[in-house]
């Protein structure tokens, strides 16, 4: 137990975590900025061989990045805790990292629930195709419901970056009273949002221009609560 509470093991999952999770956030925005513009422009059989051949190999990177990255980080937060006391999540560190942690907890659960289920369905119809069979009927709608939950994931990554920056290069005061209202805007915001990623649609997000602005937005929103309720 000693071993893995050490600053040794904390150094190790640390760099698993920056290592998965330049990985996890590169393939997502090889996706979101790249792929998708591409496929737009290229005719239907190009497409299906980029979506039988090629994104199986990037899918596997991009969920198991965001297993590694998710796990690491979890383990990092809570060896914090049980090291340093779990008064931590009290401090500026924590409330940074923890904000940090929502949003990466909803984007991990994005990939493994909602992309990765769905994008195999719009795998499976482009092999057939390609093999001469019929497309599956559903691959339109899995394929929008994986899109919808991927532009959600890239709009949470750019305050999630920020968050766990500034948890180690930003400190600020703190008041010792309660964050309850911090923590209600907070989820409330952020739930709302993966209710959308799950049911709702792209809205100002549908282009990259609009995600990265949404980003930008998101950030500031959650970031001036922070400040105002922390």
């Amino acid at each position: 137990m000693e071993l893995l509470l050490s600053e040794g093991a904390l150094l190790i999952a640390r760099w698993i975590h920056f290592l998965s999770g330049v990985v996890w956030i590169g393939v997502l925005y090889y996706f979101n900025f790249i792929q998708g513009s591409f496929f737009s422009e290229v005719d239907a059989n190009t497409k299906n061989i980029a979506i039988s051949k090629l994104v199986p190999r990037a899918l596997w990177w991009f969920r198991y990045g965001a297993l590694y990255t998710w796990l690491s980080g979890l383990y990092i937060i809570m060896a914090r805790g049980h090291m340093a006391g779990f008064g931590i999540y009290s401090t500026s560190w924590g409330i940074s990292i923890l904000i940090g942690t929502l949003l990466g907890t909803f984007m991990f659960l994005n990939v493994w629930l909602i992309i990765w289920p769905n994008q195999k369905v719009v795998i499976q119809s482009a092999t057939q195709v390609l093999s001469g069979q019929s497309p599956l009927v559903d691959a339109a709608a899995c394929g929008a419901r994986a899109g919808l939950a991927s532009r959600h994931n890239t709009l949470f990554s750019i305050p999630l970056l920020l968050f766990m920056a500034m948890a180690s290069h930003m400190s600020f005061s703190v008041s010792g009273a309660s964050h309850f209202t911090l923590w209600l805007i907070v989820i409330a915001i952020v739930g709302a949002l993966e209710f959308n990623a799950i049911k709702g649609k792209l809205g100002p997000i549908t282009t990259v221009r609009g995600v990265i602005i949404s980003g930008f937005v998101l950030t500031a929103v959650l970031y001036v609560a922070m400040r105002m309720f922390s």
